[in-house]
């Protein structure tokens, strides 16, 4: 009963229906609703739409994520693209995480690139985690703190020994925000 109500809610012109809708569709987890989600995230243009379908689509588990994947590649929005990286690294898909995450670098929003450098963390605690440093390490001497400082984060982790060697450079960076993650990444790692 629900669901053709709450795609009908999908053509409101006002946008809190339509994301209260998104939302709904996303606790019914049927092909018709599924289908709904993923018309929103191919006709739609609003960023928050589509952040919201994405955090719906999300709720219907591993056939979410190619589309997810696309979506990521097809938006330049960073609040789409942020969103959908919050959603992979809830995954154990790595390999379509450190794809995401390689064109998220590349993004010409920091704070998209910000996001990408955050979630190589996730990566060290995977098989990927060869690639996720060798990525971290070109990253430590980014010539913008920004990086360089959620690279101390990310890096904070891993006991791995090419990430405390990182840290450890990161400790004697010229900028006080990244001394002090790396140092306290260093510290969190001290104590596990």
């Amino acid at each position: 009963i629900a669901v053709p109500i709450l795609k009908r809610l999908l053509v409101e012109p006002d946008v809190g229906l339509r994301r209260l809708a998104i939302m709904g569709l996303g606790n019914h987890r049927s092909i018709e609703a599924f289908d709904a989600l993923q018309g929103v995230l191919v006709g739609v243009e609003d960023s928050s739409i589509m952040a919201e379908a994405a955090n719906s689509i999300f709720e219907f588990g591993d056939r979410a994520i190619p589309i997810l994947q696309e979506l990521f590649s097809r938006s330049t929005n960073w609040l789409v693209r942020q969103t959908i990286i919050s959603l992979l690294v809830e995954t154990d898909q790595y390999q379509v995480l450190l794809d995401t995450l390689i064109i998220a670098l590349g993004d010409e929003t920091q704070t998209v690139q910000e996001a990408g450098v955050l979630a190589l963390g996730r990566l060290l605690k995977s098989p990927l985690e060869t690639e996720a440093l060798a990525r971290l390490s070109q990253l430590a001497i980014d010539p913008d703190w920004r990086i360089r400082w959620r690279t101390a984060i990310a890096l904070s982790g891993s006991d791995a020994p090419l990430a405390r060697q990182l840290t450890a450079r990161l400790q004697q960076d010229e900028h006080f925000r990244v001394v002090a993650a790396a140092l306290e990444g260093n510290s969190v790692g001290d104590r596990d």
